[in-house]
């Protein structure tokens, strides 16, 4: 594993633990890689309920009820459908707060508007606005996966306070 990998995965899993928080994730382009972090080291049964792998639209319609309509009008890599994606994972879990991930990891399914490594994330905590953000990663697949799994740790470390947290 990556030491940096490693490293933000202890300090995202220490924050869910200190805080006796529970994560849930609802993934596309990543294909569960943040689940597979979160739930890499002992103890993750304490910080991870469940993960979500959407790949297609019709499992992210299917599965998390993001609406074909949200799809349709934005695409699936846009922010409308990763808020979706997070509403939907957190309200099919047991968790405090969900991510979303939704992007083009390539080498194909870019368009000019939205490149090979646009990465849009979201982070639902419950009865709370979504927080979302756009990235834009460069190299191949695996590595925009990883900058992807990366960033969503980082953030998870440094969101802002939820009302589960004193």
């Amino acid at each position: 594993m990556n030491n940096n990998l490693r490293k933000l995965t202890e300090e995202a899993t220490h924050f869910l633990h200190e805080h006796a928080l529970k994560v849930c994730t609802a993934e596309s382009c990543t294909g569960g890689y943040l689940g597979q972090m979160l739930t890499s080291l002992p103890g993750s049964s304490a910080w991870f309920d469940c993960g979500f792998i959407t790949y297609s639209n019709e499992a992210k319609q299917h599965v998390l009820s993001v609406p074909q309509e949200i799809i349709l009008a934005h695409g699936a890599v846009s922010e409308a459908v990763a808020i979706a994606m997070a509403k939907g994972a957190l309200a099919l879990s047991r968790a405090d707060l969900s991510v979303a991930i939704t992007g083009i990891a390539g080498p194909s399914g870019a368009t000019p508007e939205k490149p090979v490594g646009t990465v849009w994330f979201a982070w639902q905590w419950h009865e709370q606005e979504t927080l979302t953000r756009c990235m834009h990663f460069s190299g191949e697949r695996e590595w925009v996966r990883i900058q992807a799994v990366c960033y969503a740790l980082e953030r998870i470390k440094a969101l802002p306070r939820s009302p589960f947290i004193d």
